[in-house]
């Protein structure tokens, strides 16, 4: 569904993406993992064209990305973002209904109303939810909306962006549980950006350890533990020897 071959990406002289190769099948759920600033979010932002990489090729469902209806191009995705950003100013349901307001995909306000409930229900919110202010939730609650945002309009490809940062482990636990079974639910191809380790064994059917711009290590979930990458080794187990250095 998602083919990177040899992607780059420099920003001046920092080298970010140094020949990323990746292959996402379709219905499956790929967890790219990696410390800080080694390129995950970068990698994805250009697989959204929100960034333009330099060279390389980034194919989504067989066609380029960059060409044809961008709008189009868009409606394909869902995000969940880190922090679930939430409109402030706006209800939940109009949240959870954002996309469904708007351009190709805009429905009447009742029936966009009466699906944003539905996805609310979806991820074990009631209806009385729906005409709260984000500010009047708990952080586990405000993910669960940006979640059911992120399905609202049945995407085919749907990201996650550190979906379990600042939950505590039951939230979080939920939370995994939650985008485990609706994306086997809806079929969908998954790619997740995460550092907890926790939330790749929960998720993921396969992984990838991207480090200095480059995937070092890509397979089952299953083979995570027994495979001889330094680099995978020293992240799953957060050792501080290793290739990767560490910053004291």
């Amino acid at each position: 569904m998602i083919q990177l071959s040899n992607v780059k990406k420099s920003f001046g002289n920092n080298h970010v993406l140094r020949g990323v190769n990746l292959d996402i099948p379709r219905g499956t759920s790929m967890v790219i993992i990696g410390g800080s600033g080694t390129g995950k979010s970068v990698a994805l932002k250009c697989i959204l064209g929100l960034v333009t990489h330099d060279s390389g090729t980034i194919t989504v469902d067989g066609q380029p990305t960059g060409k044809g209806d961008r709008d189009a191009f868009l409606a394909r995705f869902g995000m969940l973002f880190q922090g679930a950003a939430l409109f402030d100013s706006l209800k939940v349901w109009e949240n959870v209904a954002f996309r469904l307001r708007r351009g190709s995909l805009k429905r009447p306000k009742d029936e966009a109303r009466d699906i944003a409930i539905e996805k609310l229900r979806r991820v074990g919110l009631t209806p009385d939810v729906a005409d709260r202010l984000p500010a009047e939730l708990s952080g586990g609650m405000q993910k669960r909306v940006g979640l059911a945002r992120a399905i609202a309009a049945e995407p085919e490809i749907i990201f996650f962006d550190e979906p379990t940062t600042g939950l505590d482990p039951i939230m979080a636990g939920v939370i995994n549980d939650l985008i485990r079974e609706i994306v086997t639910e809806m079929g969908a191809t998954a790619m997740t950006i995460t550092h907890d380790m926790t939330s790749v064994r929960a998720i993921a059917d396969n992984i990838a350890m991207l480090h200095d711009g480059k995937i070092r290590w890509t397979g089952p979930v299953a083979d995570m533990d027994s495979a001889d990458d330094p680099h995978l080794q020293q992240f799953i187990t957060g050792s501080p020897d290793g290739p990767i250095e560490a910053v004291r």
